[in-house]
């Protein structure tokens, strides 16, 4: 039976780049017969974000219409590392860290798609198996000169910079995933795009229906100019609290209200147009767009009532500029550290269960050894940053690179985040 026209156009065109070959898979879904569709993930870190849902989004669609999804842990290619889209070799991960990984990544993932339609299939099913005698009758199906058309391989090639022979099996090992679960359709982001037409080519090759090739936009990340990446802190995460995930969808810029909710939302094509014709004429609010944006992206994780109060916390903490009532509480007390100095020793329970902290001198301490120690800046440069920028207040007074802890004083950092000092006595 034919695909509804308004269904057709959902698939296809919402929050879709490109369709390897759109009439083919136009085609397919009208035989009115389920169809298997492979995503493939390398679980290469603990936590998915936003960037991976536009994807998985599109899957739940389908799996909607009653197509069956296919999940490949990557545990083989993981611990390679995908090189596209990078600049540099990647480090190569353990069997242990995969697997944890991995099912961290699946919970997370079945918070968007239908786990009761998918399938999870570990790569190291075929893999290993694999011999010396197989690696090389796949190798022997393409050249060097192919994968050089890649841009990232092409970059580095022409910079001399080193490409592992590893990263250059990477989609081979990707296409031949597509060959051992027959995909009818793969699903990645623009950047796997050769990829994925490695895998069509390889199952033709070997007597198969080609795949098609499905391929979503890439998210752009909070700082609004990259790509979402954990890496460069500009990430929505999955598993991220409520409040963090709303606040973090208020500090987007304007200009991607749109495009969020176009990837993210299921608001309507028609709504969707007159958002945009008001933005441009200035007729919408932006901060009350963000706020409905938030809302539907944290009601899609964490219910109505989820959004409902991440969006009164917001109004209190950020608007209102209150203290939140419920903030981590850092303890510290007075010691003498290795040199027979005294300091002030500073801890910090994490969500985690672990425990983190550092010494400062008593008056006045250094603030960008503070953030560093408890978490909250990746590196000394960072927190001078944010101290120059006046985002870092001591009971709301706004420091410098020096701070002096009080029992019962509040820490604010930017917006959103807040640390209470209590003395151990």
């Amino acid at each position: 039976m034919p695909l509804d026209p308004e269904v057709a156009n959902l698939v296809t065109r919402r929050g879709v780049v490109e369709i390897i070959d759109e009439a083919e898979f136009l085609h397919l879904l009208d035989r009115d017969e389920p169809l298997r569709l492979k995503m493939g993930f390398d679980p290469s870190a603990p936590d998915i974000h936003l960037g991976h849902v536009v994807g998985l989004r599109k899957l739940r669609q389908l799996q909607d219409l009653g197509h069956q999804v296919v999940l490949i842990v990557g545990d083989w290619t993981a611990q390679i590392g995908d090189p596209s889209g990078q600049s540099a070799t990647r480090p190569m991960l353990t069997h242990e860290q995969v697997e944890a990984n991995a099912q961290t990544y699946l919970r997370q993932f079945f918070r968007v798609i239908d786990q009761g339609r998918t399938e999870v299939i570990w790569q190291s099913e075929w893999f290993a198996k694999f011999g010396l005698e197989d690696v090389i009758r796949l190798t022997s199906r393409f050249t060097l000169a192919q994968f050089l058309q890649r841009e990232d391989f092409r970059q580095r090639w022409d910079n001399n910079r080193p490409i592992g022979l590893t990263e250059l099996l990477y989609p081979l090992l990707q296409a031949y995933d597509s060959v051992a679960v027959q995909a009818d359709v793969e699903f990645g982001g623009t950047d796997q795009k050769f990829n994925l037409l490695v895998g069509r080519d390889l199952q033709a090759m070997m007597g198969l229906r080609p795949q098609q090739c499905y391929l979503v936009p890439m998210l752009v990340g909070t700082d609004g100019s990259h790509k979402m990446s954990k890496s460069l802190g500009n990430y929505i995460g999955v598993d991220e609290s409520p409040e963090e995930q709303y606040g973090k969808v208020m500090s987007l810029p304007d200009q991607l209200i749109c495009a969020y909710f176009e990837l993210l939302t299921d608001i309507s094509n028609l709504e969707l147009r007159e958002i945009q014709i008001d933005l441009n004429r200035g007729k919408n609010n932006p901060m009350e767009l963000k706020k409905r944006l938030a809302r539907e992206i944290v009601a899609g994780f964490w219910g109505g009532s989820g959004a409902q109060k991440a969006e009164a916390h917001f109004e209190r903490v950020v608007q209102q500029r209150q203290i939140p009532e419920d903030i981590p509480v850092a303890y510290f007390y007075k010691t003498e550290d290795s040199s027979g100095q005294f300091v002030l020793r500073v801890s910090l329970a994490t969500n985690d269960g672990r425990t983190i902290g550092c010494d400062v001198k008593e008056e006045p301490g250094s603030a960008v050894v503070v953030l560093q120690g408890l978490g909250f800046t990746s590196s000394k440069s960072e927190g001078r940053r944010l101290l120059s920028q006046g985002a870092v207040e001591l009971d709301g007074e706004p420091i410098d690179e020096e701070l002096i802890i009080r029992d019962g004083s509040v820490l604010r950092i930017g917006r959103r985040r807040f640390l209470r000092f209590l003395e151990r006595k």
